[in-house]
């Protein structure tokens, strides 16, 4: 475990039957901005040209490459091994948190029982990744998100699949539910904002609307006014003709108007 200030402990788990070795330089370049990717592992059958594409990010990358042959058809022994190397480091106490790489549900229990530990569980997968494995991560990085990568021969329309985005407009019922609790005028801050999504989605990024952090797909929605204040603290709210209430002036009476109540409240 680390101290107050440095950066967090990772190891990297990569399943390379599940991960193209395209997205390597990528996914430790994503790993820089979460702590430091202290162990670095990769399993599966090297013994033949299946996953020979990983050869070069092995060396460059200084990932600790563990064969494991399929002695058995349809029994992944590369999973198997996975699993238990992630337990001893587990429980060996040492780490901050695990980055799973991989597509697979199969991981599904893993990134729980991590997590009951009280580790943090980065997965990276592909937009393929069942629910089931993204949710059960503390935080979920879709690969296309990370690096606009180049068409696989013989899919050439591959690179346009991976290029195409979300619009900004549907990321606003998202943005809404991390927006309780704001203030007599509806501000919230936009940090606390990030937070419940990722509580409540882990797969939620601005990316794949297209930008490069939630500010700016607040911004580009055209649901929410945003604020930036001292200190560069910047608080969102729903904007009136997006559905977020107003407190609207009372009427006089005898002279006093009245000053109406506000629930600060942002709705859908």
């Amino acid at each position: 475990m680390t101290q107050d200030g440095e950066a967090p402990s990772l190891a990297v788990l990569i399943d390379a039957d599940n991960t193209s070795a395209r997205y390597a330089q990528a996914i430790f370049e994503e790993i820089v901005k979460l702590g430091e990717a202290n162990v670095r592992r990769i399993y599966g059958d090297f013994s033949g040209s299946r996953l020979a594409a990983w050869d070069a990010a092995i060396q460059s990358l200084a990932i600790l490459q563990h064969q494991q042959r399929n002695n058995t058809k349809g029994k992944n022994a590369a999973d198997i091994a996975l699993v238990i190397d992630a337990m001893d480091l587990l429980h060996k106490g040492r780490l901050d948190g695990v980055c799973l790489v991989s597509s697979d549900s199969d991981f599904t229990r893993l990134a729980q029982r991590l997590r009951e530990d009280g580790l943090l569980v980065y997965g990276f997968g592909e937009r393929k990744t069942p629910e089931a494995f993204r949710n059960a991560c503390s935080r979920f990085i879709y690969l296309e998100n990370i690096l606009e990568a180049e068409p696989e021969k013989g899919n050439p329309d591959g690179g346009a699949a991976l290029r195409k985005k979300k619009p900004p407009k549907q990321a606003v019922p998202i943005i809404v539910k991390g927006m309780e609790d704001g203030d007599d005028d509806g501000w919230v801050h936009l940090g606390t904002v990030g937070s419940r999504i990722l509580g409540a989605a882990p797969d939620f990024d601005p990316r794949t609307y297209g930008c490069a952090n939630l500010s700016t797909l607040a911004e580009k929605s055209g649901g929410f006014e945003v604020r930036k204040g001292p200190g560069n603290a910047i608080h969102i709210r729903r904007k009136a003709d997006a559905g977020g209430k107003r407190a609207k002036a009372a009427p006089v009476k005898g002279g006093k108007r009245e000053t109406p109540a506000s629930d600060g409240s942002a709705s859908a």
